[in-house]
């Protein structure tokens, strides 16, 4: 079928190594726990092409994002991609460990992408516009991440 082997290809994603490097952490931390999200992460960690953290262009989707996105069902919407403990759906702070948020890092604006939610839905989402994070660092990639 058409339909199939069109979900089947994701579009090319790049991350940058400091996100790369902490979500490979991340997902591993998680696997025994919650297995599936730690192999969608797995899954697009494995598939993304990765450059040094200065050579990532500005309009693609890392940790800290702010990005604008529509969906198949007409709906747009305003996140911000964070980790787990930073994540507040109220004010559009979206999990990296939710199907949405695993979807999204590593695009560009204009890409689009299929993401099966948690009850098994199958939704497209289209990449408007990108902003990359805030000047401030997000933690060090070598230091843990402060889930509160």
């Amino acid at each position: 079928m058409v339909l199939d082997s069109r979900k089947s290809r994701k579009p090319a994603i790049t991350m940058a190594r400091s996100d790369h490097d902490r979500l490979s952490r991340l997902a591993e931390s998680i696997s025994e726990k919650n297995a599936a999200a730690a192999e969608q992460l797995f899954a697009e960690l494995d598939r993304a092409r990765v450059v040094a953290d200065g050579r990532l262009a500005s309009g693609v989707v890392r940790m800290g994002s702010a990005l604008r996105f529509t969906t198949d069902a007409g709906e747009e919407r305003s996140v911000t991609l964070v980790y787990p403990g930073d994540a507040d759906i109220a004010e559009g702070k979206v999990s990296i460990l939710t199907p949405i948020g695993t979807a999204l890092i590593g695009l560009s604006a204009g890409q689009s992408i299929d993401w099966t939610t948690r009850d098994g839905q199958t939704h497209r989402l289209t990449v408007e516009s990108v902003e990359a994070p805030d000047a401030a660092p997000i933690a060090p990639a070598d230091h843990p991440h402060p889930l509160s």
